[in-house]
């Protein structure tokens, strides 16, 4: 029923910002109005004589405005390619933690391991949502990939942009990047299916070796896959939105904040169930280390934000500086995240008693959720909308939507269908009497 809710209230409250944004974009005022009174936001902070110059000639304002219109116009795709964007990498990200524990022949997480398996049925459906904004941005009905541009890429034009056509040629392109974003859905999908198949056979086979070794072998295989999509899809769907810019770190300071998300969505999911009497087995020592877990990934996604950002700021190449620049001047709160995901996480669950508080524990998971979606909401929104980001009626109604979705499937199709106690597996006596030592 809560699951319902949030889905009803969410198409609500979305289709009321959806309304007010189609007001906004038929008003031709509503654009200049908010120039006038933010020009900064829209231009910059600093305006020398020859920047007016060069901007401010009605060619120049015209190509301006059709450039804001596009921004305002994106504005309900962005709000709902975050939420999507994150619950479908929680959901992979949770298969892929499930997957390790498998490889590493990891014994204390196996009476959890179910719980990652019900987050990991989110996958195909996460996967449809991205699809959505995927297969809008390829048939032109949405701008929020401007390479897309045909213009960009014609020598003879007079848009042409030789670094968007360079990429173009070798991997940023419509066709080859419409089938990329089926293969990493189909991929994790396939995958996801195969993997739970395997491990209710497993249990039906009362701890087969064969059947052991299969899933050992399927989980190396996903971990190969997951490792390879990932930093394709942070690319493709993520840093393509800035076609201009580009870092080396990307990929896995997106791949960590899909684990500590997905981590934490699985201590609040076993906290829960074990208050309402279905996973009796987990006890304070299994959220002693998913607790380990969320403490960690949060002190290596700082390492990564920091070094990706205090590297290009100590450069000071304007390709670079440009995407920090952008989010500081036009996104007061940027550097707030980081009290959120590092400062919050550092200071209330470095103490290992206070892991297993289970009421911290809980709360803790829903704020390092939220701040990763803060994380990718600054990601995503400058570029596709710049000055027209809000936290309102659109962003607030994708999430609740997205939000129910991702309960109803994880509960509704995967857990309530699943074994919680994976009896078969061989190693599930020994996280079932597990102690951590300290």
């Amino acid at each position: 029923m809560t699951s319902l809710v949030l889905i009803l209230v969410g198409v609500l409250i979305y289709g009321i910002g959806l309304y007010l944004n189609m007001q906004d974009k038929a008003d031709p005022t509503y654009i200049e109005n908010l120039v006038k009174e933010n020009p900064q936001e829209f231009y910059g902070e600093f305006q020398t004589a020859e920047f007016q110059n060069l901007n401010h000639t009605p060619e120049a304002h015209e190509k301006h405005m059709d450039h804001l219109e596009n921004q305002l116009a994106n504005r309900p795709w962005a709000a709902f390619l975050v939420p999507s964007y994150l619950a479908l990498g929680i959901a992979g990200a949770a298969l892929f933690f499930l997957c390790v524990q498998f490889v590493a022949n990891a014994g204390w997480s196996m009476v959890v391991s179910r719980v990652m398996e019900g987050i990991a049925t989110f996958i195909p459906v996460g996967g449809i949502l991205i699809l959505i904004v995927v297969l809008g941005a390829a048939m032109h009905g949405n701008h929020l990939y401007h390479w897309m541009d045909t213009s960009l890429i014609d020598p003879e034009g007079g848009n042409y942009d030789k670094y968007i056509a360079t990429k173009a040629k070798i991997w940023l392109n419509t066709p080859s990047w419409l089938i990329r974003s089926f293969i990493y859905v189909a991929l994790w999908t396939i995958f996801m299916f195969w993997i739970k198949k395997t491990t209710k056979q497993l249990d039906e086979s009362n701890g087969d070796r064969k059947v052991f070794s299969k899933l050992y072998t399927r989980a190396v295989l996903f971990i190969v896959v997951f490792s390879l999509t990932t930093p394709a899809m942070a690319w493709d769907w993520i840093m393509s939105l800035d076609p201009h810019w580009y870092s080396t770190l990307f990929m896995w300071y997106g791949m960590v904040s899909y684990l500590v998300s997905s981590v934490a969505t699985m201590a609040i999911i076993s906290i829960y169930l074990k208050r309402k009497g279905s996973l009796p087995l987990f006890n304070d020592n299994h959220q002693h280390d998913l607790a380990k877990y969320m403490f960690g990934f949060s002190l290596l996604w700082t390492y990564l934000w920091f070094a990706q950002f205090m590297l290009q700021w100590y450069a000071n190449i304007p390709e670079e500086v440009q995407y920090f620049q952008q989010r500081i001047a036009q996104y007061g709160g940027y550097f707030w995240m980081l009290a959120v995901n590092f400062l919050a996480v550092l200071l209330i669950m470095i103490s290992s008693s206070i892991k297993r508080r289970s009421t911290l524990v809980f709360v803790m998971g829903f704020v390092i959720i939220a701040g990763h979606y803060w994380d990718f909401y600054n990601q995503i929104m400058p570029a596709s909308v710049g000055a027209f980001h809000n936290f309102g009626f659109l962003e607030i109604g994708a999430l609740l939507l997205v939000a129910g979705l991702f309960v109803f499937v994880v509960f509704e199709y995967g857990i309530s269908k699943l074994n919680l106690e994976a009896k078969g597996h061989p190693y599930f006596h020994e996280s079932k009497i597990y102690e951590y030592p300290f």
